[in-house]
């Protein structure tokens, strides 16, 4: 809940042009929508995991600095 609050209050006092979010979770959808609503860039990292249908439609990419791991195979 803390992290949503912050992306709200970020959003609000203009502090933010672009908002990277490091989740696949559907909790984070409300925050998306303030953000997006008030012309915040919102983009999402989930760190090569499966992202919610529901969260897919409230932000505006997907992205990732890092590369996808591999397996390792036993």
């Amino acid at each position: 809940m803390k992290i949503g609050l912050d992306i709200a209050s970020m959003t609000l006092k203009r502090q933010v042009d672009t908002i990277v979010l490091v989740t696949g979770d559907s909790d984070f959808i409300p925050a998306a929508k303030v953000a997006r609503r008030e012309g915040v860039e919102f983009i999402l990292d989930p760190m090569w995991q499966s992202v919610d249908g529901d969260l897919m439609e409230h932000i505006d990419g997907i992205a990732s600095g890092f590369t996808k791991p591999y397996k390792i195979k036993d």
